[in-house]
């Protein structure tokens, strides 16, 4: 799940890389409406299984702590990074997808890159 702040491009090339990855955005048909605030993002996140991809730094730790707190569990939450282009992030974002664990990233903020160096 995109968040409603991250560009349109990324679930274009997202799905260009792997047509086989479902890649929503909020706003879409069947996903919380824009505008949504992030606990029920979270809710949704967790509710269908789905990790959460935002440029939201600063409350989203807040968020994440609070959710776990009322028992809830969420697949992971990736930070995208500010300084690296759209393909060097969606090349992040496509090896987490294709390599990583059932539950690897749970009630985790992951902020790009996996690794530095």
């Amino acid at each position: 799940m995109l968040d409603e702040n991250v560009a349109p491009l990324y679930q274009v090339q997202l799905r260009r890389y792997n047509r086989d990855l479902v890649v929503w955005v909020v706003g879409d048909p069947g996903t919380p409406p824009k505008g949504t605030l992030d606990p029920e993002i979270l809710c949704w996140c967790e509710e269908h299984d789905f990790s959460l991809v935002t440029n939201n730094r600063k409350s989203m730790p807040v968020h994440l702590a609070d959710h776990i707190a009322q028992g809830r569990n969420v697949p992971g939450i990736f930070i995208l990074n500010e300084k690296f282009t759209i393909g060097q992030n969606i090349e992040e974002l496509i090896l987490i997808a294709e390599a990583s664990f059932d539950n690897e990233y749970q009630n985790q903020i992951i902020h790009l890159p996996l690794v530095s160096g």
